[in-house]
């Protein structure tokens, strides 16, 4: 009879193992991720600086994005990224393709980015990646204030990203 109850709290514990949720890039894939239901893609567009990331990007001093409109939900993207050696000029299209959700593909590369947050005047945004591969905080200036800064990192954790491993640009 021990024996059985032994045996039977090894297969919990290992249950339980397997049903942890796994980090998945910067985020926890085992949390919810939600992207912004009242996205207005035509407020979205114009110059973003990135100023707060997570991982290597962030190492790269500032980057930025342009949008620039090319039809319905459609996007021109042009800006500076993270590179093997440091900051490298990007291109890429874009198309949103649901709320918040837009699919942006470069040379070589497609992502699928959602909008997690906006705010009312289109000042500052949460970006990132169902995936955890990448988010990022941004804004319409090079400097955020830190009221919105602060909303920024309540979202990123609500999305299962610890806000804590963010870094400033």
């Amino acid at each position: 009879m021990l024996r059985r109850i032994l045996g039977l709290g090894l297969v919990l514990v290992l249950a339980g193992c397997f049903a942890a949720p796994v980090p998945q890039g910067h985020r926890n894939g085992g949390r919810q991720i939600s992207s912004a239901a009242l996205f207005d893609p035509a407020r979205f567009a114009d110059v973003w600086h990135v100023v707060a990331a997570y991982g290597d990007e962030a190492k790269c001093g500032p980057l930025g994005e342009t949008w620039a409109p090319t039809g319905q939900g459609r996007f021109r993207v042009t800006g500076t990224r993270c590179g093997p050696n440091g900051a490298r000029a990007f291109l890429a299209e874009a198309r949103v393709t649901g709320p918040g959700r837009i699919t942006r593909n470069g040379v070589g590369v497609r992502e699928e980015i959602w909008v997690l947050w906006v705010d009312a005047d289109y000042r500052a945004a949460v970006v990132g990646t169902p995936s955890g591969s990448f988010a990022r905080v941004m804004s319409r200036q090079p400097v955020l204030r830190a009221d919105l800064m602060q909303v920024a990192r309540q979202v990123l954790e609500f999305n299962g990203y610890d806000p804590a491993r963010l870094s400033g640009l």
